[in-house]
Protein backbone atom coordinates (compact mmCIF):
# COMPACT_ATOMS: atom_id res chain seq x y z
CA UNK A 1 0.00 0.00 0.00
CA UNK A 2 2.89 2.53 0.78
CA UNK A 3 4.83 2.00 -2.51
CA UNK A 4 5.08 4.60 -4.96
CA UNK A 5 4.17 3.87 -8.84
CA UNK A 6 6.88 4.60 -11.45
CA UNK A 7 5.13 7.20 -13.37
CA UNK A 8 6.61 7.71 -17.24
CA UNK A 9 5.27 9.59 -20.29
CA UNK A 10 6.36 10.06 -23.67
CA UNK A 11 4.37 12.64 -25.13
CA UNK A 12 5.70 16.35 -24.72
CA UNK A 13 3.63 19.12 -23.26
CA UNK A 14 3.43 21.08 -26.72
CA UNK A 15 1.92 18.06 -28.44
CA UNK A 16 -0.80 18.63 -25.41
CA UNK A 17 -0.81 22.35 -26.56
CA UNK A 18 -1.44 21.59 -29.80
CA UNK A 19 -3.83 19.32 -29.56
CA UNK A 20 -5.74 22.06 -27.20
CA UNK A 21 -5.40 24.64 -29.53
CA UNK A 22 -6.53 22.26 -32.60
CA UNK A 23 -9.69 21.61 -30.66
CA UNK A 24 -10.41 24.90 -29.25
CA UNK A 25 -12.96 25.82 -32.16
CA UNK A 26 -14.89 22.68 -31.60
CA UNK A 27 -14.63 23.54 -28.02
CA UNK A 28 -16.07 26.72 -28.36
CA UNK A 29 -19.14 25.11 -31.00
CA UNK A 30 -20.18 22.95 -28.51
CA UNK A 31 -20.27 25.98 -25.51
CA UNK A 32 -22.10 27.35 -27.85
CA UNK A 33 -24.33 25.01 -29.77
CA UNK A 34 -24.89 22.71 -26.76
CA UNK A 35 -25.50 24.82 -23.50
CA UNK A 36 -27.82 21.81 -21.84
CA UNK A 37 -30.52 22.41 -20.17
CA UNK A 38 -31.85 25.83 -18.94
CA UNK A 39 -32.15 24.78 -15.31
CA UNK A 40 -35.54 26.64 -15.38
CA UNK A 41 -39.08 25.07 -14.69
CA UNK A 42 -40.85 22.91 -17.70
CA UNK A 43 -44.57 23.20 -17.63
CA UNK A 44 -46.66 20.13 -17.83
CA UNK A 45 -48.83 21.39 -20.69
CA UNK A 46 -49.77 24.12 -22.45
CA UNK A 47 -53.28 25.16 -22.32
CA UNK A 48 -54.66 26.98 -25.65
CA UNK A 49 -57.35 29.81 -25.73
CA UNK A 50 -58.38 31.31 -28.98
CA UNK A 51 -57.60 35.21 -28.37
CA UNK A 52 -61.02 36.33 -28.60
CA UNK A 53 -62.70 33.90 -25.69
CA UNK A 54 -59.45 35.22 -23.56
CA UNK A 55 -60.53 37.03 -20.31
CA UNK A 56 -59.15 37.75 -16.81
CA UNK A 57 -60.98 34.90 -15.81
CA UNK A 58 -59.82 32.20 -17.90
CA UNK A 59 -57.57 30.97 -15.97
CA UNK A 60 -59.84 30.36 -12.72
CA UNK A 61 -62.50 29.02 -15.34
CA UNK A 62 -60.52 26.12 -16.33
CA UNK A 63 -59.78 25.32 -12.70
CA UNK A 64 -63.38 24.93 -11.74
CA UNK A 65 -64.82 23.07 -14.74
CA UNK A 66 -62.10 20.81 -14.54
CA UNK A 67 -63.28 20.06 -10.77
CA UNK A 68 -67.03 20.09 -11.63
CA UNK A 69 -65.75 17.12 -14.05
CA UNK A 70 -64.17 15.04 -11.55
CA UNK A 71 -67.27 15.91 -8.96
CA UNK A 72 -69.97 15.09 -11.47
CA UNK A 73 -67.25 11.62 -12.97
CA UNK A 74 -65.17 10.96 -10.42
CA UNK A 75 -66.17 12.54 -7.25
CA UNK A 76 -63.75 10.76 -5.25
CA UNK A 77 -60.24 8.77 -5.49
CA UNK A 78 -61.57 5.03 -5.45
CA UNK A 79 -63.95 6.21 -8.84
CA UNK A 80 -60.67 7.82 -10.72
CA UNK A 81 -58.42 4.80 -9.48
CA UNK A 82 -61.10 2.70 -11.13
CA UNK A 83 -61.43 4.44 -14.81
CA UNK A 84 -57.49 4.84 -14.66
CA UNK A 85 -56.06 1.88 -13.30
CA UNK A 86 -54.16 3.89 -10.63
CA UNK A 87 -52.75 1.17 -7.73
CA UNK A 88 -54.61 1.72 -4.22
CA UNK A 89 -51.32 3.52 -2.98
CA UNK A 90 -51.52 5.87 -5.64
CA UNK A 91 -55.05 6.24 -5.40
CA UNK A 92 -55.43 8.90 -2.30
CA UNK A 93 -52.27 10.85 -3.43
CA UNK A 94 -52.75 11.14 -6.14
CA UNK A 95 -56.56 12.41 -6.58
CA UNK A 96 -55.30 14.76 -3.39
CA UNK A 97 -52.89 16.36 -5.22
CA UNK A 98 -54.94 16.97 -8.57
CA UNK A 99 -57.95 18.50 -6.84
CA UNK A 100 -55.54 20.69 -4.85
CA UNK A 101 -53.65 21.76 -8.34
CA UNK A 102 -56.74 22.28 -9.92
CA UNK A 103 -57.66 24.87 -7.23
CA UNK A 104 -53.94 26.44 -6.18
CA UNK A 105 -52.44 26.45 -9.97
CA UNK A 106 -54.87 24.92 -12.72
CA UNK A 107 -53.14 26.11 -15.78
CA UNK A 108 -49.08 26.27 -15.91
CA UNK A 109 -48.50 27.33 -19.70
CA UNK A 110 -51.85 29.80 -21.07
CA UNK A 111 -51.18 30.27 -24.93
CA UNK A 112 -53.75 33.26 -26.16
CA UNK A 113 -53.85 31.86 -30.14
CA UNK A 114 -54.38 34.30 -33.12
CA UNK A 115 -53.99 30.82 -35.31
CA UNK A 116 -55.95 28.32 -36.17
CA UNK A 117 -58.04 28.84 -32.69
CA UNK A 118 -58.98 32.19 -33.87
CA UNK A 119 -58.80 32.62 -37.96
CA UNK A 120 -59.11 35.39 -39.82
CA UNK A 121 -60.24 38.31 -39.06
CA UNK A 122 -60.58 41.99 -39.98
CA UNK A 123 -57.66 43.69 -39.07
CA UNK A 124 -58.79 46.22 -37.08
CA UNK A 125 -60.27 43.54 -34.92
CA UNK A 126 -57.56 41.49 -34.14
CA UNK A 127 -55.36 44.57 -33.82
CA UNK A 128 -58.13 45.00 -31.12
CA UNK A 129 -57.47 41.71 -29.69
CA UNK A 130 -53.91 41.61 -29.49
CA UNK A 131 -53.88 44.95 -27.62
CA UNK A 132 -56.56 43.46 -25.05
CA UNK A 133 -54.56 40.54 -24.76
CA UNK A 134 -51.34 42.68 -23.90
CA UNK A 135 -53.49 44.55 -20.94
CA UNK A 136 -55.01 41.20 -19.72
CA UNK A 137 -51.48 39.38 -19.72
CA UNK A 138 -49.93 42.41 -17.52
CA UNK A 139 -52.77 43.15 -15.11
CA UNK A 140 -52.42 39.04 -14.53
CA UNK A 141 -49.36 39.56 -14.01
CA UNK A 142 -48.89 42.23 -11.92
CA UNK A 143 -51.92 40.46 -9.83
CA UNK A 144 -49.88 37.45 -9.33
CA UNK A 145 -53.13 35.27 -11.62
CA UNK A 146 -51.25 34.66 -14.15
CA UNK A 147 -49.88 31.20 -15.11
CA UNK A 148 -46.43 30.79 -14.65
CA UNK A 149 -46.13 30.78 -18.15
CA UNK A 150 -48.04 32.93 -20.66
CA UNK A 151 -47.92 34.25 -24.62
CA UNK A 152 -49.70 34.44 -27.59
CA UNK A 153 -49.26 32.16 -30.69
CA UNK A 154 -49.05 34.75 -33.83
CA UNK A 155 -50.07 33.40 -37.58
CA UNK A 156 -47.04 31.75 -39.41
CA UNK A 157 -44.95 33.89 -41.61
CA UNK A 158 -46.60 32.50 -45.03
CA UNK A 159 -46.69 35.48 -47.22
CA UNK A 160 -50.59 35.43 -47.07
CA UNK A 161 -50.54 36.19 -43.48
CA UNK A 162 -46.93 37.58 -43.17
CA UNK A 163 -47.96 40.93 -42.60
CA UNK A 164 -50.50 40.36 -39.97
CA UNK A 165 -48.71 38.09 -38.22
CA UNK A 166 -45.59 40.54 -37.70
CA UNK A 167 -48.35 43.39 -36.44
CA UNK A 168 -50.52 40.94 -33.74
CA UNK A 169 -46.58 40.24 -32.42
CA UNK A 170 -45.36 44.23 -32.33
CA UNK A 171 -49.17 45.20 -30.93
CA UNK A 172 -48.73 42.61 -28.06
CA UNK A 173 -44.95 43.02 -27.12
CA UNK A 174 -45.70 47.39 -27.81
CA UNK A 175 -48.85 46.89 -25.23
CA UNK A 176 -46.86 45.21 -22.44
CA UNK A 177 -43.82 47.43 -22.75
CA UNK A 178 -46.17 50.28 -22.61
CA UNK A 179 -47.86 48.45 -19.57
CA UNK A 180 -44.56 48.41 -17.79
CA UNK A 181 -42.08 45.61 -19.38
CA UNK A 182 -42.22 42.17 -20.93
CA UNK A 183 -42.80 39.70 -17.71
CA UNK A 184 -40.57 36.99 -16.94
CA UNK A 185 -43.07 34.08 -18.11
CA UNK A 186 -43.81 34.98 -21.88
CA UNK A 187 -43.77 32.69 -24.34
CA UNK A 188 -43.96 33.29 -28.14
CA UNK A 189 -45.05 30.67 -30.51
CA UNK A 190 -44.33 30.79 -34.27
CA UNK A 191 -46.64 27.89 -36.19
CA UNK A 192 -46.32 26.04 -39.04
CA UNK A 193 -42.75 26.47 -39.89
CA UNK A 194 -41.70 24.58 -43.04
CA UNK A 195 -38.31 26.88 -44.03
CA UNK A 196 -35.23 27.61 -42.01
CA UNK A 197 -35.43 31.04 -43.28
CA UNK A 198 -38.86 31.71 -41.45
CA UNK A 199 -36.94 30.73 -38.33
CA UNK A 200 -34.13 33.73 -38.58
CA UNK A 201 -36.93 36.13 -39.96
CA UNK A 202 -38.79 35.57 -36.61
CA UNK A 203 -35.27 36.08 -35.07
CA UNK A 204 -34.90 39.00 -36.58
CA UNK A 205 -38.27 40.70 -35.37
CA UNK A 206 -37.14 40.22 -31.91
CA UNK A 207 -34.06 41.34 -32.49
CA UNK A 208 -35.44 44.34 -33.53
CA UNK A 209 -38.01 44.79 -31.16
CA UNK A 210 -34.97 44.75 -28.49
CA UNK A 211 -33.07 47.10 -30.53
CA UNK A 212 -36.55 49.49 -30.88
CA UNK A 213 -36.91 49.19 -26.96
CA UNK A 214 -33.34 49.07 -25.67
CA UNK A 215 -34.14 45.32 -24.34
CA UNK A 216 -30.69 43.32 -23.74
CA UNK A 217 -30.07 41.10 -27.12
CA UNK A 218 -31.56 37.57 -26.55
CA UNK A 219 -34.12 39.07 -24.06
CA UNK A 220 -36.99 37.14 -26.63
CA UNK A 221 -37.27 33.81 -27.22
CA UNK A 222 -40.02 31.80 -29.03
CA UNK A 223 -41.22 28.18 -29.73
CA UNK A 224 -41.07 26.63 -33.07
CA UNK A 225 -44.51 24.43 -33.95
CA UNK A 226 -43.51 21.17 -35.87
CA UNK A 227 -46.71 20.67 -38.21
CA UNK A 228 -44.96 20.21 -41.44
CA UNK A 229 -42.55 17.21 -43.18
CA UNK A 230 -40.59 20.03 -44.01
CA UNK A 231 -39.54 21.11 -40.46
CA UNK A 232 -38.95 17.46 -40.30
CA UNK A 233 -36.83 16.37 -43.65
CA UNK A 234 -35.80 19.39 -46.18
CA UNK A 235 -35.91 18.61 -49.68
CA UNK A 236 -31.68 17.93 -49.53
CA UNK A 237 -32.49 15.36 -46.92
CA UNK A 238 -30.57 17.12 -44.22
CA UNK A 239 -32.90 16.93 -40.76
CA UNK A 240 -34.50 20.86 -40.73
CA UNK A 241 -35.21 21.09 -37.29
CA UNK A 242 -31.69 21.03 -36.16
CA UNK A 243 -31.11 23.67 -38.44
CA UNK A 244 -34.19 25.54 -37.24
CA UNK A 245 -32.17 25.69 -33.69
CA UNK A 246 -28.92 26.95 -34.92
CA UNK A 247 -31.00 29.70 -37.37
CA UNK A 248 -32.38 30.96 -34.64
CA UNK A 249 -29.45 32.31 -32.88
CA UNK A 250 -30.34 31.31 -29.26
CA UNK A 251 -34.03 32.11 -29.42
CA UNK A 252 -35.43 28.89 -29.68
CA UNK A 253 -36.90 27.65 -26.22
CA UNK A 254 -39.15 25.10 -27.87
CA UNK A 255 -40.06 22.58 -30.60
CA UNK A 256 -44.23 22.06 -30.29
CA UNK A 257 -45.46 19.08 -32.29
CA UNK A 258 -48.20 19.75 -33.63
CA UNK A 259 -50.01 16.25 -34.35
CA UNK A 260 -53.41 16.61 -36.73
CA UNK A 261 -51.60 19.83 -38.96
CA UNK A 262 -48.63 17.28 -39.37
CA UNK A 263 -50.45 14.18 -39.52
CA UNK A 264 -52.43 15.73 -42.54
CA UNK A 265 -49.39 16.70 -43.97
CA UNK A 266 -48.00 13.15 -44.14
CA UNK A 267 -51.44 11.95 -45.34
CA UNK A 268 -52.76 9.89 -42.33
CA UNK A 269 -56.80 9.67 -42.22
CA UNK A 270 -58.34 11.72 -39.65
CA UNK A 271 -59.54 8.42 -38.08
CA UNK A 272 -55.70 7.72 -37.02
CA UNK A 273 -54.85 10.77 -36.56
CA UNK A 274 -53.29 10.90 -32.72
CA UNK A 275 -50.31 11.39 -31.29
CA UNK A 276 -49.10 7.44 -30.65
CA UNK A 277 -49.17 6.96 -34.73
CA UNK A 278 -45.86 5.89 -36.05
CA UNK A 279 -45.54 9.43 -38.26
CA UNK A 280 -45.84 11.25 -34.70
CA UNK A 281 -43.52 9.30 -33.31
CA UNK A 282 -40.74 9.44 -35.81
CA UNK A 283 -41.54 13.31 -36.09
CA UNK A 284 -41.06 13.36 -32.28
CA UNK A 285 -37.74 12.00 -32.18
CA UNK A 286 -36.32 13.61 -34.78
CA UNK A 287 -37.46 17.15 -33.31
CA UNK A 288 -35.81 15.33 -29.68
CA UNK A 289 -32.34 14.28 -31.18
CA UNK A 290 -32.06 17.71 -32.82
CA UNK A 291 -33.09 19.60 -29.38
CA UNK A 292 -31.09 17.24 -27.27
CA UNK A 293 -28.45 19.46 -25.06
CA UNK A 294 -29.14 22.88 -26.53
CA UNK A 295 -31.57 23.69 -24.02
CA UNK A 296 -34.72 23.51 -26.68
CA UNK A 297 -37.54 21.78 -24.71
CA UNK A 298 -39.51 19.02 -26.96
CA UNK A 299 -43.15 19.35 -26.33
CA UNK A 300 -46.09 16.41 -27.09
CA UNK A 301 -48.90 17.22 -29.03
CA UNK A 302 -52.62 17.11 -27.89
CA UNK A 303 -55.67 14.62 -28.48
CA UNK A 304 -58.76 16.11 -30.13
CA UNK A 305 -61.29 13.63 -28.29
CA UNK A 306 -62.44 15.69 -25.49
CA UNK A 307 -64.17 14.65 -22.20
CA UNK A 308 -67.93 15.49 -22.52
CA UNK A 309 -71.29 13.78 -22.85
CA UNK A 310 -72.62 11.37 -20.32
CA UNK A 311 -70.14 9.68 -17.81
CA UNK A 312 -69.22 6.08 -19.49
CA UNK A 313 -68.16 8.66 -22.96
CA UNK A 314 -65.83 11.02 -20.58
CA UNK A 315 -64.38 7.66 -19.08
CA UNK A 316 -63.42 6.85 -22.43
CA UNK A 317 -62.01 10.24 -23.35
CA UNK A 318 -60.30 10.10 -19.73
CA UNK A 319 -58.46 6.49 -20.55
CA UNK A 320 -57.59 7.84 -23.68
CA UNK A 321 -56.05 11.27 -22.84
CA UNK A 322 -54.27 9.72 -19.49
CA UNK A 323 -52.93 6.72 -21.95
CA UNK A 324 -51.30 9.19 -24.54
CA UNK A 325 -49.86 11.47 -21.50
CA UNK A 326 -47.89 8.03 -19.52
CA UNK A 327 -47.11 7.20 -22.99
CA UNK A 328 -45.21 10.68 -24.00
CA UNK A 329 -43.53 10.81 -20.46
CA UNK A 330 -41.99 7.77 -20.84
CA UNK A 331 -40.63 8.63 -23.85
CA UNK A 332 -38.99 11.62 -22.19
CA UNK A 333 -41.88 14.05 -23.86
CA UNK A 334 -42.80 16.13 -20.32
CA UNK A 335 -45.03 18.41 -21.90
CA UNK A 336 -47.83 18.34 -24.03
CA UNK A 337 -51.06 20.23 -25.16
CA UNK A 338 -54.32 20.15 -23.50
CA UNK A 339 -57.27 21.90 -25.20
CA UNK A 340 -60.16 21.64 -23.24
CA UNK A 341 -60.72 22.17 -19.52
CA UNK A 342 -62.05 18.10 -18.95
CA UNK A 343 -58.35 17.35 -19.80
CA UNK A 344 -56.99 18.53 -16.88
CA UNK A 345 -57.99 16.26 -14.41
CA UNK A 346 -55.75 13.32 -16.60
CA UNK A 347 -53.23 15.71 -17.31
CA UNK A 348 -52.83 15.77 -13.55
CA UNK A 349 -53.54 12.63 -12.77
CA UNK A 350 -50.97 10.99 -15.46
CA UNK A 351 -48.28 13.30 -14.52
CA UNK A 352 -48.79 12.89 -10.69
CA UNK A 353 -49.00 8.75 -11.03
CA UNK A 354 -45.59 8.65 -13.36
CA UNK A 355 -43.22 10.94 -10.73
CA UNK A 356 -44.82 9.11 -7.56
CA UNK A 357 -44.50 5.86 -9.01
CA UNK A 358 -40.69 6.78 -9.79
CA UNK A 359 -39.90 8.83 -6.75
CA UNK A 360 -38.47 5.96 -4.52
CA UNK A 361 -36.98 4.02 -7.08
CA UNK A 362 -35.32 7.08 -8.41
CA UNK A 363 -34.34 8.23 -4.63
CA UNK A 364 -32.83 5.13 -3.24
CA UNK A 365 -30.46 4.99 -6.03
CA UNK A 366 -29.92 8.66 -6.36
CA UNK A 367 -28.95 8.22 -2.53
CA UNK A 368 -26.91 5.15 -3.26
CA UNK A 369 -24.90 7.03 -5.99
CA UNK A 370 -23.92 9.95 -3.60
CA UNK A 371 -22.98 7.22 -0.84
CA UNK A 372 -20.99 5.10 -3.75
CA UNK A 373 -22.80 2.34 -1.84
CA UNK A 374 -23.26 0.04 -4.55
CA UNK A 375 -26.81 -2.20 -5.08
CA UNK A 376 -28.24 -3.80 -7.87
CA UNK A 377 -27.80 -1.42 -10.50
CA UNK A 378 -24.62 0.50 -11.19
CA UNK A 379 -25.44 4.18 -12.38
CA UNK A 380 -23.04 7.00 -13.91
CA UNK A 381 -22.72 10.23 -13.63
CA UNK A 382 -25.53 11.04 -16.76
CA UNK A 383 -27.98 8.41 -14.96
CA UNK A 384 -26.93 10.55 -11.78
CA UNK A 385 -28.35 13.47 -13.59
CA UNK A 386 -31.44 11.61 -15.05
CA UNK A 387 -32.60 10.42 -11.45
CA UNK A 388 -32.11 13.95 -10.07
CA UNK A 389 -34.13 15.51 -13.61
CA UNK A 390 -37.02 13.38 -12.39
CA UNK A 391 -37.13 14.59 -8.77
CA UNK A 392 -37.14 18.00 -10.04
CA UNK A 393 -39.84 18.17 -12.57
CA UNK A 394 -41.69 16.34 -9.65
CA UNK A 395 -40.97 18.65 -7.23
CA UNK A 396 -41.73 21.29 -10.12
CA UNK A 397 -45.53 20.57 -11.26
CA UNK A 398 -46.46 19.74 -7.56
CA UNK A 399 -46.01 15.68 -7.78
CA UNK A 400 -43.57 15.48 -5.01
CA UNK A 401 -42.81 17.33 -1.85
CA UNK A 402 -39.10 18.96 -0.72
CA UNK A 403 -39.02 17.08 2.61
CA UNK A 404 -40.51 13.76 1.25
CA UNK A 405 -37.56 14.35 -1.27
CA UNK A 406 -35.23 15.27 1.07
CA UNK A 407 -36.23 12.47 3.55
CA UNK A 408 -35.62 9.79 1.17
CA UNK A 409 -32.45 11.00 -0.81
CA UNK A 410 -30.89 13.47 2.08
CA UNK A 411 -30.20 15.63 -0.56
CA UNK A 412 -31.43 19.43 -0.73
CA UNK A 413 -33.08 21.09 -4.12
CA UNK A 414 -29.72 22.83 -4.47
CA UNK A 415 -28.04 19.75 -4.31
CA UNK A 416 -30.15 17.82 -6.90
CA UNK A 417 -29.74 21.10 -9.26
CA UNK A 418 -26.37 20.38 -8.95
CA UNK A 419 -26.60 17.45 -10.81
CA UNK A 420 -28.42 18.41 -13.59
CA UNK A 421 -26.73 21.94 -14.60
CA UNK A 422 -23.52 21.77 -16.67
CA UNK A 423 -20.47 22.42 -14.53
CA UNK A 424 -19.89 26.02 -15.15
CA UNK A 425 -23.35 26.89 -13.52
CA UNK A 426 -23.53 24.21 -10.94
Amino acid sequence: MGQHEKIATSLPAAVTEAVGASLAGVDAELARRYPGDPGTRQPVHTVYVPADAYTAGTVRSWGDQALAALDEHAPDAASLARVLGLSDELAGPVYERVRDKLVREPVEDLRIDFEDGYGPRPDAEEDEAAARAARLVHEAYATGTAPPYTGIRVKCLEAAVRERSIRTLDIFLSGLMAAGGLPDGLVLTLPKVTYVEQVAAMARLAGEFETAHGLPPGRIGFEIQIETSQAILAADGTATVARMIDAAGGRATGLHYGTFDYSACVGVSAAHQASDHPAADHAKAVMQVAAAGTGVRVSDGSTNVLPVGPTPQVHEAWRLHYGLTRRALARAYYQGWDMHPGHLPTRYAAVYAFYREGLEPAAARLAAYVAKAGGAVMDEPATAKALSGHLLRGLDCGALDHDEVTRLTGLTRADLEGFTLPRDRA
